[in-house]
């Protein structure tokens, strides 16, 4: 019997919260089966994925953590680690995982493994604080050749503790998705909070020399003010759209024809998958993490970062070019159901947790 306890640092919409959410759901009944149970909680006040996981019969905790500095909330967690008689505790991104590690200081008899999801070299303390807390940790899971590098180089973690388990999908999800209808103007998107490290403001730039498009933006974060500056400089306001977060990649996908990630960094873009799945070809950046998911030339198109010309030029060539278009999502489709399905993935996690 497992009670098993996915500790995140919140469920805003998001691709570890995703993630969060969609092992949740596969693993509750696998648990439940033997008796168990799985649980969510999140160090945050409650986001829109609460909502998400608990329509799927999942417990949701929220510890209403004022900021990172609230050690108030590592009390609460011990506390609802002992109420529900928690014996595992799988957390979530670098706040999740100090805040599991210093329970586990007075906790006895719990597994505690933990996950780090970025390749994102800044800000430095988070991996300081990490080579800290992955001490308390059994196992450390990462979904990318790359995510494994970031960690043994900046956060000391042995290699035998490292588990390379992918994100994955049902790709019956985004099958048969809507298709935008053909128009002059291209309809090109990303996906993902509007953070610095995405570098959105790149692919507004690249939009300037991309005649036939329009770029939709679905999201929310801290640089929508950056981005709306960038289109009003370049007089490109007509031709971009800020849609705001969704609650559904689905939603997202079916207004666009082609996806494009032009971060500086990611641990993995669980978006592309999403994409290539739903047969959206895919313009991204050759960093870390998104080479692990995106073949150069074979599922994908990949581009040196901070290159809006290199970009524009990417997408004009995808754009203008039907056949390589098609080539890239048949290839991609395949990629997706051999690597990044749930049927692939789920039984790494179900022998990592006993279940």
């Amino acid at each position: 019997m497992r009670r098993i306890l996915l500790l995140v640092t919140d469920l805003n919409i998001g691709g570890t919260p995703t993630v969060v959410r969609e092992l949740a759901v596969r693993l509750a009944p696998l648990a439940k089966a033997a008796g168990g149970e799985v649980q969510v909680a999140s160090l945050s006040p409650r986001g829109p994925v609460s909502d998400q996981i608990e329509a799927a019969g999942i417990q949701v905790s929220a510890l209403n953590a004022k900021g990172p500095r609230d050690a108030r909330v590592v009390a609460r967690l011990h506390r609802l680690i002992t109420r529900q008689h928690i014996d595992t505790v799988f957390s979530f991104l670098v706040h999740a995982n100090a805040a599991a590690a210093a329970v586990s200081l007075f906790a006895r008899n719990i597994r505690f493994i933990q996950s780090i999801q970025t390749t994102q070299p800044d800000p430095k303390w988070h991996w300081r604080v990490q080579k800290i807390a992955q001490r308390a940790a059994e196992k450390i899971v990462v979904p990318s050749p790359s995510v494994a590098i970031s960690a043994a180089e900046w956060s000391d973690v042995p290699s035998n503790k490292i588990i390379i388990i992918p994100n994955a999908l049902d790709p019956h999800e985004f099958e048969g998705l809507p298709v935008p209808p053909q128009t002059d103007d291209f309809p090109i998107g990303f996906l993902g909070r509007l953070d610095p490290i995405k570098r959105i403001p790149d692919l507004v730039e690249a939009l300037a020399q991309i005649p036939r498009a329009h770029l939709h933006i679905f999201g929310e974060g801290s640089e929508r003010a950056e981005i709306e500056r960038t289109a009003i400089q370049l007089g490109l306001t007509r031709r971009l759209t800020l849609h705001g977060p969704v609650h559904r990649p689905q939603d997202a996908l079916s207004q666009i024809r082609l996806l494009v990630l032009p971060s500086a960094a990611e641990g993995f873009g669980l978006v592309l998958i999403e994409a290539m799945a739903a047969g959206i070809p895919v313009v991204a950046t050759d960093v870390p993490g998104i080479r692990d998911v995106v073949k150069n030339e074979l599922t994908g198109l990949l581009v040196p970062p901070a290159q809006p010309q290199k970009l524009a030029d990417a997408i004009n060539r995808l754009i203008n070019d039907p056949l390589l278009r098609n080539r890239l999502i048949e290839a991609a489709s395949r990629d997706v159901r051999e690597r990044f399905t749930w049927d692939i993935v789920l039984p790494k996690y179900r022998q990592l947790l006993g279940l």
